[in-house]
């Protein structure tokens, strides 16, 4: 797919609220999925969790009364709870399959593989584990950047919850990569 060592692939994840342990901060939205820039308070989170979620989109929740949901964020929603991470058309995201690309470039539906994994941002070798992992799985193109916003050649894909701190690893940008179709 496209020319080799041409791809750039990046990641987004779900943080986990217990991995992070910055002050707490009050949070207001909506307590459910179909809802706009709500006002209801939805709990007190560590800073650093939240500025995680608002990069990556979603955080899974481990403590009080919403313990096991997920806080999810959208520029254009605000915050909400919910009861899965799910791509911008409702669908839940499955690691190491879902993805998301600019309609040009990847249509929704299209599969693919990373056959190479090119360099990380830094211009260093991916390290071997994290590049297996990335040729292991197929992914599949179910939510689209807005037009123009991904670039050509470029894909982001999920690689599910945090785990800990060799975490940050998988969540890496593999630059000059190479795909080929799942």
């Amino acid at each position: 797919m496209g020319k080799p060592g041409s791809w750039k692939i990046t990641t987004y994840y779900t943080a986990v609220e217990s991995l992070h342990h910055g002050k707490p901060k009050a949070v207001k939205g909506c307590p459910e999925l179909h809802c706009s820039h709500g006002r209801t308070p939805l709990g007190s989170y560590p800073e650093d969790f939240l500025a995680v979620v608002q990069m990556e989109g979603a955080g899974r929740l481990t403590s009080g009364p919403n313990k096991g949901r997920y806080l999810n964020w959208s520029h254009s929603v605000g915050w909400w709870l919910d009861d899965s991470t799910r791509d911008s058309g409702a669908h839940p995201l499955v690691a190491w399959r879902t993805a998301a690309a600019d309609r040009s470039v990847l249509a929704r539906g299209q599969r693919f593989l990373v056959t190479d994994c090119g360099r990380d941002d830094a211009g260093r070798a991916v390290p071997a584990d994290v590049c297996a992992a990335f040729r292991r799985a197929t992914f599949t193109v179910t939510d689209l950047f807005r037009p123009g916003y991904g670039g050509q050649h470029h894909a982001d894909v999920y690689v599910g919850e945090e785990t800990g701190p060799g975490f940050a690893a998988f969540a890496t940008t593999l630059t000059g990569a190479s795909l080929a179709a799942g």
